[in-house]
């Protein structure tokens, strides 16, 4: 297959297989952006939850320095929220506090996926829309007088190029969009596990006064002073 017929099977399809090529560079770029990203982000977070795990108890200094050793990670987000409120909130209060940041922080991790999505149930209609083109450039030789039944055939073999070409970009995009969507899966759960290992780690903190002027109780460690005096 040289360069010649190609230019050929492109113009063939009046320009549809550049735009697809267009669109193949586009998918590819999405692709390599995102799998790089969310796997330095797995492999990272996972560092990040076994460190948080070694640990029994959680100060805010602690907080802190494990948050400032991945400032790029989204769980050092939320570090830094059970940081500034530890001692200052209760836990129901924390843990409302960390889940509106993984909600906010859920954007950021399928950034782009939706130009994926897209070019998967575009793709196909494309290399429809590219194939229809070239069968009128196949049927319009039978206008002419002399024709050759294998003008006919051939144009056809050419124009099913363009349908082939965007089923090869939707399957393309949608084995990689369905992985990195898993991927995403797994990091919101590496969030809530770090959610739960602050709470279970600072349930025992000291509790001060909380922004609207009350004490912020802390019902995890009133309960188990109650318990110890009765």
């Amino acid at each position: 297959m040289t360069l010649q017929y190609l230019i050929h099977l492109a113009n063939y399809s009046d320009g549809v297989l550049y735009l697809m090529v267009v669109i193949l560079t586009i998918a590819l770029a999405v692709i390599i952006d995102r799998s790089w990203y969310l796997r330095r982000t797995l492999l990272e977070g996972n560092s990040l939850v076994e460190r948080l795990g070694a640990q029994k108890e959680a100060t805010r200094a602690q907080l802190s320095a494990l948050a400032a050793t991945a400032p790029n990670l989204p769980e050092a987000i939320l570090l830094d929220v059970a940081a500034r409120h530890m001692g200052v909130t209760s836990s129901e209060q924390l843990a409302n506090r960390l889940d509106e940041a993984t909600l906010r922080l859920a954007p950021a991790l399928d950034k782009r996926l939706w130009i994926l999505d897209t070019i998967v149930t575009l793709a196909p209609l494309l290399g429809l829309f590219g194939t229809i083109v070239g069968m009128f450039h196949a049927f319009s030789v039978l206008s002419a007088p002399g024709h050759a039944p294998t003008a006919v055939t051939g144009g056809i073999a050419d124009a099913l190029v363009a349908t082939a070409s965007g089923l090869f970009v939707a399957m393309t995009g949608l084995l990689a969009f369905n992985g990195l969507n898993n991927k995403v899966r797994v990091v919101l759960h590496q969030l809530d596990i770090v959610k739960t290992m602050l709470l279970n780690r600072m349930d025992g903190a000291p509790v001060n006064i909380a922004s609207d002027g009350e004490p912020a109780v802390d019902h995890g460690t009133a309960r188990a002073r109650m318990a110890k005096s009765s």
